[in-house]
């Protein structure tokens, strides 16, 4: 467990590449509620990548059973992971953010896509 980064992982950096090379300005780690990985400030645009084992992709009975030892432990531990990511992204969205997030993934097999999304969440 002390080998996982909370910031300027391999997930951050690749999508960190291709929004410099798509020509977008953007702050890390910026201070407003929840962290988001990438802030657009201009656009009021909170960019998170989230790791698929962390954030509970596909969270269900599947994922759950994945899981052999310590089940106690992590089980709840990423349930409340899920539960922050939805509190994060509904309070900034009342304070008139625009949340994007994305899965691993999609930002390390298809980037493009997610320049295009986050284009689309610029010119709102």
């Amino acid at each position: 467990m002390s080998r996982v980064k909370s910031k300027n992982t391999s997930l951050e950096r690749q999508m960190a590449r291709t929004l410099r090379a798509s020509g977008f300005q953007y702050k890390t780690q910026h201070p407003i509620f929840g962290r988001p990985d990438f802030v657009l400030l201009p656009q009021k645009v909170a960019i998170f990548c989230d790791s698929e084992f962390w954030h509970g992709y596909k969270w269900g009975q599947a994922a759950k059973a994945a899981f052999k030892s310590r089940k106690s432990y992590w089980i709840p531990k990423i349930e409340r992971n899920i539960l922050r990511d939805r509190l994060v992204t509904s309070t900034l969205k009342k304070d008139g953010w625009t949340v994007l997030r994305f899965w691993e993934r999609a930002v390390l097999k298809d980037p493009i896509s997610c320049i295009k999304r986050i284009q689309r969440a610029c010119r709102k």
